[in-house]
């Protein structure tokens, strides 16, 4: 079957996304060679899982419906044969699929509703399209993978059609819980890039709104195989939209060649550098998070150090993370230990829980020490829930002990409803919260979760 641009991103979707890291690298200089090397790996490795995924489908006879499809053994079979199921089908018949969606239980829509529409998307996306904005609320989450498959295929008509009908994306990017998340612009435009830089920078150029994000974008996306290239271009675009180009080129600058992006951020403005040398270190420490807790401990104090730290300890954790903890115990800044601590304690807690418990216990009452047992409870899915009952209650703030308290105590109700239904009736826990977690309708009213 012809490889399409959508099956790359559905594949994670339904086998998962595997971490991992390149080992044996530090922060000395990489020639050109190895940056090419670099991202030849990542291209092989692609590679080699496609083929993975495909070897791995038993050969039966076709499904003929995504309800068969449904009874197949194994998620990656089931995501193969959806695929090959839409690769078949005709515009009109795509446009019945969509419609049989909703009958579907929501992981399965989700899914499919990514397989579906992004081959829609390449064989009539104005269809597709037509099709998102009748389906309200729905039509948002679906129509990026419109505009993302159709942009991979032609992103000229995309940005045409982009144009032409402005407010059919004008919520696209508000992102999620009031953060920004990609425009419409950004994803053709980094699609676009992938294909033709040139082309993609000049329409981004042209944008009479979202110019900077999408600008971005494109050198972003250059940067993953020319970090060299698209720092000179940054040069060419506004000077009040470089700062967003900064942190896009330095990021990928950084996991390529780290030290080939300090000597260039060396050669920017003076009120700039702190946060490109900080998106710098946050691409290093996806290759070499050692390399990078290295490099944060030489960053002055400040607002780029503090935003940065989460990220390498979320990065050291996985690899080692006791070093993590300790790395996070150094940091001066209070919201960046706590905002830390919600990375660190679920991987800290998983591989080591009695190591974790003792970290907690090193910190002196506070909010710190708060922020640790907090994550050190929610992120915990082995020890007893009495324990970690012990664990919540020593959180010095009430909302906070409450809530974690709260979350011991559902655990405890689904193991032993008895012994857990008195402790909560004489716990002083608000009546109100009380009465949701007897009632098995959870910490916010919802049936069977937290």
């Amino acid at each position: 079957m012809k490889k399409t641009p959508w099956v790359i991103a559905v594949a994670a979707l339904g086998v998962g996304a595997t971490g991992g890291y390149i080992s044996g690298k530090d922060s000395g200089a990489a020639s050109p060679s190895a940056i090419e090397q670099h991202v030849n790996s990542r291209n092989r490795s692609l590679s080699r899982n496609e083929v993975s995924v495909a070897s791995s489908i038993k050969k039966t006879k076709r499904p003929t419906s995504v309800e068969q499809i449904g009874r197949l053994p194994g998620s990656t079979n089931r995501i193969k044969a959806l695929m090959d199921f839409y690769a078949g089908l005709s515009a009109e018949k795509l446009a019945e699929e969509a419609g049989k969606l909703e009958r579907l239980p929501m992981d399965e829509r989700m899914t499919a509703s990514i397989l579906l529409f992004g081959r829609w998307a390449e064989v009539d996306p104005t269809a597709a399209m037509a099709f998102s904005n009748t389906m309200g609320m729905g039509g948002g989450m679906v129509r990026p993978t419109i505009l993302k498959s159709w942009s991979s295929v032609d992103p000229a008509a995309a940005a045409r059609y982009y144009a032409a009908n402005p407010r059919e994306f004008a919520m696209m990017g508000m992102g999620m819980g009031g953060g920004r998340g990609q425009s419409a612009a950004s994803i053709i435009a980094g699609e676009w890039a992938r294909q033709d830089p040139t082309a993609a920078a000049a329409w981004a150029k042209s944008l009479a709104t979202d110019q900077e994000q999408t600008m971005s974008t494109v050198l972003g996306e250059i940067a993953k195989t020319d970090p060299r290239k698209a720092a000179e271009m940054v040069g060419g675009i506004d000077p009040g939209q470089r700062a967003a180009a900064y942190h896009s080129v330095a990021a990928q600058y950084g996991e390529l060649d780290f030290q080939a992006a300090q000597s260039w951020i060396r050669t920017l403005p003076a009120a700039d550098q702190s946060e490109a040398l900080a998106s710098a270190i946050g691409g290093l420490s996806n290759i070499d998070p050692s390399a990078a807790a290295r490099q944060l401990a030489l960053m002055a104090e400040g607002d780029a150090k503090d935003r940065l730290i989460p990220d390498v300890v979320r990065d050291l954790a996985r690899k080692d993370p006791q070093a993590a903890a300790d790395l996070l115990k150094l940091q001066d800044s209070e919201s960046a230990q706590r905002d830390g601590m919600h990375q660190l304690m679920p991987v800290f807690v998983a591989k080591n829980p009695a190591a974790a418990l003792a970290y907690v216990n090193s910190f002196e009452p506070g909010t710190i020490r708060d922020s640790a047992a907090q994550f050190y409870v929610w992120g915990n899915n082995t020890s007893a829930p009495t324990d970690l009952i012990k664990v919540a209650e020593s959180i010095s703030d009430e909302g906070d002990r409450n809530r974690t308290v709260g979350v011991a105590a559902i655990r405890w109700m689904k193991e032993d409803p008895t012994s857990a239904a008195a402790y909560i009736e004489a716990s002083p826990l608000p009546d109100p919260q009380k009465e949701r977690i007897l009632s098995g309708r959870g910490m916010w009213g919802g049936r069977g979760g937290n």
